[in-house]
Order: C-alpha cells, then sequence, then structure tokens
C-alpha cells in the first residue's frame, strides 16, 4: 500500500534504538513479520496518550511491539506478552535485557486466544497480531477486559490490499468479517489507518 510514501516516510523518521534496529534486521533476514517502525511509533504515542500502565499483546513474535511499548512506559508499566514459540520467548528477553527496558514483562508460551481467557484486565492497551482467521473471535475477549477509554489495536486489516480483491482467502474474508464486526460493533469507536499494512484503532467506549 502506497510503497513510495511509505518508503518517503521510512526515510525520514529518526533512527532507533540499536537493539531495536538489531530487531529489524532480524526480522528483514528470516521472513519474520513485525509491525515496523511507522506503527511502533503510532504504538507509542497511543500509550504515551492514555497513559498506559497495563498492555496486552495478542501474538508478540519476538518483542518488538512490546520494545515500543516498554519506551513509552518505562518503569510504570506492565506488559503481558503471547506467543506461541518458546524460542521467541527467550529471544524477546534477550533483546530487553540488552537494551536495559524497565518495564514488567509476562510472556505466556501458547495460544493467544487461549491465554487471554484466563487473564481478566482491566488493560490500558491491546494489540492484536494473531492468526488472521482468528480476528472475529478477539473483539468479544477486547471489549470484556479493555478498560473504558483503552485502545484496541489490530494489524494487517488492509493485508495487502487483499481486503478489497473480489477472491479472497479464508484469512482475507476473516479480516474482513473481522474489520465490519467491529466497525459496527457499539462498545467500540473504529477508525483504520492507512500505515503500513494497516490497523484499526477501536476506543474503548
Amino acid at each position: 500500500m502506497y510503497k513510495k510514501v511509505h518508503k518517503y516516510l521510512e526515510k525520514i523518521i529518526p533512527e532507533r534504538h540499536p537493539i531495536m534496529r538489531e530487531m529489524e534486521v532480524y526480522a528483514s533476514e528470516n521472513d519474520f513479520p513485525i509491525i515496523g517502525p511507522l506503527v511502533g511509533r503510532y504504538l507509542f504515542q497511543c500509550a504515551q496518550l492514555v497513559k498506559a500502565r497495563k498492555i496486552l499483546e495478542l501474538g508478540s513474535g519476538f518483542g518488538y511491539s512490546a520494545f515500543w511499548f516498554s519506551m513509552a512506559v518505562k518503569g510504570k508499566g506492565h506488559i503481558t506478552m503471547t506467543d506461541g514459540m518458546a524460542k521467541n520467548k527467550r529471544k524477546a528477553f534477550d533483546y530487553f535485557k540488552r537494551a536495559g527496558l524497565q518495564s514488567q514483562f509476562d510472556f505466556k508460551v501458547g495460544d493467544a486466544l487461549t491465554s487471554i481467557k484466563k487473564l481478566d484486565g482491566p488493560y490500558d492497551i491491546i494489540l492484536n497480531d494473531i492468526d488472521k482467521i482468528d480476528y472475529p473471535k478477539t473483539i468479544d475477549l477486547a471489549a470484556s477486559r479493555l478498560k473504558k477509554g483503552g485502545i484496541f489495536i489490530t494489524d494487517n486489516v488492509i493485508w495487502s490490499g487483499k481486503v478489497y480483491e473480489k477472491k479472497q482467502d479464508a484469512d482475507t474474508k476473516a479480516i474482513v468479517e473481522f474489520t465490519e464486526n467491529l466497525y459496527l460493533d457499539s462498545r467500540f469507536f473504529t477508525t483504520v489507518l492507512p500505515i503500513r499494512d494497516g490497523i484499526a484503532v477501536a476506543v474503548r467506549l
């Protein structure tokens, strides 16, 4: 989406923390999807705006988005992360330690939807970046665990433009269903921002 615009924006944003750049290089070399610096800066802003203290990530990978959140909340924040692979937990904590991040981190290895059902909240921010086929299942779970005024952020809602193609696979259909349902859900006020691969930003009413 708007590749020339995104290349321009990525060129002019300030340089990141050296460990964060290391994470970006790892992601690029290993074809590992991360939110990238443009969305990362937005996560930082959201955390600052709502004075976030308690954040939940559904699908954390090796900690790139949590790194941005941690820089925003510093030692006052608690970030709960989820991912299906133990090696991503080890990698994340290695990055966090070497960067000297001060936040409290809790990393739950396993299915994100199973993990969130065991958590009560309320959370200031919930970031959603799980398997796309499961996106529609996250709305009720997020609504019941966000505080009023909290933010529900979901990545990949433009999905490289597949969402407006006539032929859609199961993942794409799930993203479209999720986005339409989120817009119509009276518990949220939602906007889709066309940053990188598109993010849905929903405020809990």
